[in-house]
């Protein structure tokens, strides 16, 4: 890994030398400007007599702009003189050459400095690497890995039923304890992310991914059902390692034009894993009677995906790396200056307090867990109006996912262009929230062909909306940790993942499909409402704009 901030201060040193002009003994040195004594100086603004003012240097609040003085090298630092007239000033900053704020200063929400000339993010060469899409698409593949994984049981949830002799509920619970283990685990993996950095936090999600794998074909006895659950929940604690990241990923390591398609891509995986988890068990494991031959075809499935996950684990090792040479925007490049936080609780704190973002993790949760229980209870659905359709199920719930991808890479794009994240997402919402309807209402009907149309309908926007939420908890958290805020999304999801998977499938086997769905339909309207409250406080745009750069791209992996 590379020494970054040693580099940097080296040529902070050089540039800060190279600033400071000669002095001419040959011009007499202007008059010093005499002390008013009523004005206090404050303890941030230091006399230094190389620093030369400049638009970006910021003070204090009570210093007062005046645009007729300038700086001289031999003028001294007087209160209540400041750089620029049009300068504000924060109280976090101080005027030392470094730009850096003092020891231990927080980083707050919104509270966008503007650097000194001669600061490290100034210094910095705003750059994207060529190894950003060889990172994001490693990424992409294992988070699809662990994905398949667990919807695998799900998708044939009457074979595994039968196979080992348990209930639906007890196999729906290898998709919920994704969910369940997701919770308590969100803050210790979030602060190891702070901690540890990208690259570690990618080897212990792909390492847990394959070691669930090969402790599953252990279970390829109907009596060793514990096994494939232990095997399951390894699994899921590599899930925690894996959905707070791509929002990170594409942060770190993409330009400020590329980023949302970035985080599209990353969740692109996610999706594409659940796809193939529908389509792949169903054509694998045909529905048989015969334990011993569902055996050889079930172990076909897990050797495949064991084998898969480990080739992914070697690819994370060769490929990963904890960021850039160089930052890739000029808001990534800011994140860097900031001092790091001191206490792993203050920024959650932050984060509860902003409003906007209260309201993105209950809207967030709503939609998501939607689609967790819709997912988790699909073969369940389908088979009771379609009997010995698990195929044709599986095929659905692929229908569901592609539509979402298309709908997820489409949304990248578009806010990457337009930047018009409120408006998207809740046109998004609401657009989900009528496809669950029409899909509602048209899964009694007996026509299959039907139920792909509304069912694909219905993905292209329910699970188009993820990366949504990703970007936008960013804007509306920046320059907060981004693991932090999509990991308080993700922790909203699997609260009412389980929730709605429990109570939806309640309802189903007690009442039939249509209540279950009406069921969600009810809350879909509820998140739609909440997301048109959100205000689109768009905090990164604002730190682009005010900060432009001039992206180049690097010739060499960096």
């Amino acid at each position: 890994m590379v020494n970054e901030g040693r580099n940097l201060e080296e040529r902070d040193d050089t540039l800060e030398q190279q600033s400071a002009p000669p002095a001419d003994p040959s011009i007499p040195a202007p008059p010093a400007i005499p002390t008013d004594p009523s004005v206090s100086t404050h303890p941030s603004v230091s006399a230094h007599p190389s620093v030369s003012a400049h638009p970006s240097v910021s003070g204090h609040p009570s210093v007062s702009a005046h645009p007729s003085v300038s700086a001289h090298p031999s003028v001294s630092a007087h209160p209540s003189v400041s750089a620029h007239p049009s300068v504000s000033f924060h109280p976090s900053v101080s005027a030392n050459p470094s730009g850096s704020a003092f020891p231990g200063t927080l980083a707050h929400p919104g509270d966008l400095t503007q650097p000194s000339s001669s600061g490290r993010e100034d210094l910095s060469t705003i750059r994207v690497s060529r190894r950003r899409w060889a990172v994001v698409l490693v990424f992409s593949c294992y988070s699809m890995c662990n994905a398949f994984q667990w919807i695998q049981y799900g998708s044939i949830n009457n074979i595994f039923t039968y196979f080992y002799g348990v209930s639906a509920f007890a196999i729906d619970w290898l998709s919920m304890v994704y969910m369940l283990t997701y919770i308590p685990l969100l803050l210790p993996v979030a602060w190891l992310l702070e901690k540890f950095g990208l690259r570690n936090i990618a080897l212990m999600g792909s390492a847990l991914n394959c070691l669930g794998a090969w402790v599953k074909l252990g279970s390829l006895k109907p009596h060793l059902f514990p096994v494939t659950v232990l095997g399951q929940v390894i699994c899921s604690v590599a899930q925690v390692f894996i959905l707070g990241m791509p929002s990170r990923i594409a942060s770190v390591w993409f330009g400020a034009n590329e980023v949302s398609t970035a985080c599209s891509i990353a969740v692109f995986g996610n999706q594409v894993g659940i796809a193939i988890g529908f389509l792949v068990p169903p054509v694998l494991v045909p529905n048989s009677k015969d334990k011993d031959k569902l055996a050889y075809h079930i172990s076909i499935m897990f050797y495949i995906i064991a084998a898969v996950a480990t080739l992914l684990f070697i690819l994370v090792i060769i490929v990963f790396k904890e960021k850039p040479k160089h930052p890739p925007s000029r808001a990534q490049s800011l994140s860097y200056s900031l001092v790091p936080e001191t206490s792993y609780l203050n920024p959650i704190i932050r984060l509860f307090k902003n409003l906007n973002f209260k309201l993105l993790i209950i809207t967030y949760g709503l939609n998501t867990g939607a689609f967790y229980a819709l997912s988790t209870l699909l073969n369940r659905m389908v088979i009771l109006h379609f009997p010995g359709e698990e195929v044709n199920a599986g095929r659905i719930g692929l229908t569901i996912v592609i539509a979402g991808m298309f709908g997820a890479m489409i949304s990248g794009i578009w806010l990457d262009r337009s930047k018009t994240y409120k408006e998207t997402t809740l046109v998004v919402y609401v657009m989900t929230l009528v496809g669950m309807v029409v899909y509602t209402l048209t899964l009694p009907l007996q026509h299959l062909w039907i139920v792909f149309v509304t069912a694909g309908t219905m993905g292209f926007f329910m699970t188009g909306y993820l990366p949504l939420g990703f970007e936008f908890a960013v804007e509306l958290t920046y320059p907060e940790s981004e693991g932090i805020s999509s990991g308080l999304l993700n922790v909203s999801a699997q609260v009412f993942g389980i929730i709605f998977t429990i109570s939806q499938g309640q309802i189903i086997e007690n009442y039939g499909p249509m209540p279950g769905n009406i069921f969600l339909c009810v809350f879909l309207a509820l998140g739609a409402a909440l997301t048109a409250l959100i205000k689109a406080d768009l905090r990164r745009q604002k730190a682009n704009m005010e900060f432009p750069e001039n992206v180049c791209t690097g010739s060499l992996l960096g």
